[in-house]
């Protein structure tokens, strides 16, 4: 035997106290713990590295100024220092600086060539070549520039004395540009050794470097040597050696300086903006060495300095109150720092460390005392840091991240779906335990979406079936407590009819049965308000088989007319129709609609059967034509009892549509009653074998 299944919708979602999300919230706890103890440890990591960088910095903060300064000392520092004005010249041009010393003893090439050296002033050319074009830091020297040119070079041809043509010779040309106007000097190469030559320099008014002017008279002031010296350079050949040129070259201007009112103006303004050319020609016009060639490398100068120094460090280069250069030093970590990273690092806990270091030394030139201060800002370290924890951060974010996945894949698989089970089974709960509900229903248990192959979907599914299994029994609990109720109602309505009889037999007061009948009616009537022939119904047993619905039909269609229904039609089926069901009580239950149905038609009009199918589902439908049921009869008409027809012996009539939706349900089937425009249809609805 199946039951229906009847489910009952449970009752709004009870408020649940911290208690019952105890578990989901210890977890939420610990993935929160997990990703705080994640982002705690980076910052640890990051004020600790922090720590360190500061300590590392103060350590050798003085160091660093030592250095630079024992830099500066050196010549070539102090040549960066005393011409810390960059070269306003035009290309092509090289502006003289100015010594640390009083002057280049040109006449000597180990010594102008160690001069040169130490100072660091000669501009280095691809190839090899070099030149250094200067002016001494002692006025009283005179006001000469020297110029210092090493290069590989092959042997000189010189020039005979008096003659004015030089395009068979080697020679030097010098030119000095300075306020728009340019001086030229020519210095042939007067050999005076294999290895030593002279430079005899000839003021000249144009470019022409290949002749002389007719008695033309070296200048007195310009003096110059060639040397050439070392090993040969390449086999065979002429033997290229390395050639030094030192020339002394007399400016007027810069000696007009010497001897202005006020004391010697030394070095000289302009000197910046003053520019020289040195070139060696050879023979055919050929060009051995240009100091206008592209690619020079300057000497070292005060901006160079920036490489030395720490991230956020300023070097301040004064001369008294004047300020000659102002170094930043600049990010080195190839990466700019983060913004929100850097303010990050700035509010963890401060360092030991002051926030700023001080350090001052200073530098004795010829051109006098320069005081060197070194300022160091943390805040630079921490734009440092920042640039270089950006790039480590994504191992961080990385694992936020893995945590974040975690939580969202326990989350949304295993904890939501415990809380909506436990919402659901609270609510189930709450049904069963309040006070003014129907304690003998069970509401409904949909885990449809929580059911699965894993541990939750297995338990729900379960709870779900036992529950099932739960309301069926009390169902079946429920239909026999119906049962034996019915049982004594239709018993006692039986009785009730002879012991009515037998009270008109003895109706007289005086009768001595009277008072007996009377007692029996008495207990009857208890019996009858305690059952109901519902239970009596319910626990009927039936017979359930393979049934062709559509031969059935045909038979009740026949044999209407013998249990005084007239008027039955039915249209046969193309094919049969095999449902499951019991023949005899389905006999009985459609014989009761065709009865009410005959009760409420229209006279003269026919009842119609129709069957059709749908699925697994087989449903007839038995049409009258007739009144309305009233919609909210609609559900109502199936229950024991309800009927509008008068009563007889007192007892209220509405059985027949109770006993056919009993069996129905016991043959798994179902039955329902609509209003159509005609009037009224009844649908039978039995599954399909």
């Amino acid at each position: 035997m199946k039951l229906g299944r009847v489910d009952f919708p449970l009752p709004d979602m009870p408020r649940l106290g911290v208690a019952a999300f105890r578990n989901r919230i210890v977890f939420h706890l610990v993935f929160v713990a997990l990703a705080l103890a994640t982002l705690a440890l980076a910052l640890a990591l990051l004020n600790e590295e922090r720590q360190r960088n500061a300590q590392r910095y103060q350590q050798s903060f003085a160091k660093s100024l030592a250095e630079v300064v024992a830099q500066l000392r050196h010549p070539s520092g102090q040549l960066a220092l005393l011409n810390p004005e960059p070269a306003q010249v035009g290309p092509g041009w090289v502006a003289p600086l100015v010594l640390p010393f009083a002057a280049i003893d040109f006449d000597d090439a180990t010594k102008a060539q160690r001069a040169v050296d130490m100072a660091g002033c000669a501009l280095q050319y691809p190839g090899g070549a070099s030149l250094c074009a200067a002016v001494g830091s002692n006025a009283y020297a005179g006001g000469f520039v020297y110029l210092v040119a090493s290069l590989d070079a092959p042997p000189l041809v010189g020039r005979e004395r008096g003659a004015t043509e030089l395009h068979g010779v080697h020679r030097v040309r010098v030119s000095v540009q300075r306020d728009g106007a340019v001086q030229h000097w020519l210095a042939p190469v007067e050999a005076l050794d294999a290895q030593r030559g002279q430079l005899a320099g000839f003021s000249v008014d144009t470019d022409d470097s290949a002749t002389l002017p007719r008695r033309a008279r070296p200048q007195r002031d310009f003096r110059g040597w060639v040397w050439r010296e070392g090993p040969c350079l390449a086999v065979g050949g002429d033997c290229p050696r390395r050639t030094t040129i030192s020339i002394r070259l007399p400016v007027e201007a810069f000696r007009e300086a010497l001897f202005r009112p006020g004391g010697p103006q030394w070095p000289p303004a302009d000197l910046a903006r003053t520019g020289l050319r040195l070139a060696l020609l050879g023979p055919g016009g050929a060009t051995l060495f240009d100091s206008a060639a592209a690619g020079a490398q300057p000497p070292l100068t005060l901006g160079r300095l920036s490489a030395a120094l720490a991230p956020g460090e300023t070097l301040n280069i004064a001369r008294g109150p004047t300020v000659v250069a102002l170094l930043q030093g600049a990010d080195d970590t190839g990466a700019p720092p983060s913004p929100w990273l850097t303010a990050l690092i700035q509010h963890l806990p401060a360092p030991a460390t002051p926030r700023t270091l001080r350090a001052q030394d200073a530098v004795t030139t010829p051109a006098g005392r320069f005081d060197i201060t070194l300022t160091g800002d943390l805040q630079g370290l921490d734009r440092s840091l920042s640039a270089s924890a950006a790039r480590l951060a994504w191992p961080v974010g990385a694992m936020l991240a893995a945590i974040a996945l975690a939580w969202l894949i326990i989350e949304m698989g295993l904890i939501r779906r415990v809380a909506t089970l436990t919402k659901r089974a609270a609510a189930l709960s709450h049904q069963l335990q309040r006070p003014d509900g129907p304690r003998a229903e069970l509401g409904t248990l949909d885990v449809a979406d929580l059911r699965g192959r894993d541990e939750l979907g297995i338990l729900a599914g379960s709870l779900a079936d036992l529950l099932q299994q739960v309301k069926d029994s009390l169902r079946r609990e429920q239909l026999r407590a119906e049962r034996e109720h019915d049982q004594w109602h239709a018993v006692g309505h039986e009785i009730m009819s002879p012991l009515q009889s037998l009270m008109l037999l003895h109706a007289g007061d005086d009768d001595p049965s009277r008072r007996y009948v009377q007692r029996m009616q008495q207990a009857v009537k208890v019996l009858y308000s305690q059952a109901s022939p519902s239970e009596a119904l319910a626990a009927a047993t039936l017979a359930i088989a393979r049934l062709d619905l559509d031969a059935f039909l045909r038979g009740v269609a026949e044999n209407a007319a013998y249990a005084g229904i007239a008027g039955v039609a039915y249209a046969p089926a193309a094919a049969p129709v095999w449902v499951q069901a019991d023949e005899y009580p389905l006999e009985d239950a459609i014989t009761h609609v065709l009865t009410n149905a005959d009760r409420y038609r229209v006279a003269g009009t026919p009842i119609t059967l129709a069957l059709r199918v749908d699925g697994e589902l087989a449903t007839v439908d038995i049409h009258n034509q007739g009144p309305h049921i009233p919609d909210e009869q609609l559900a109502r008409i199936f229950d024991y009892g309800v009927s509008d027809a008068e009563p007889q012996d007192g007892v209220r009539r509405g059985q027949g549509l109770f006993v056919a939706k009993t069996y129905l349900a016991k043959m798994g089937g179902s039955i329902a009653a609509r209003n159509v425009a005609d009037g009224v249809v009844f649908e039978i609805g039995l599954r399909r074998q």
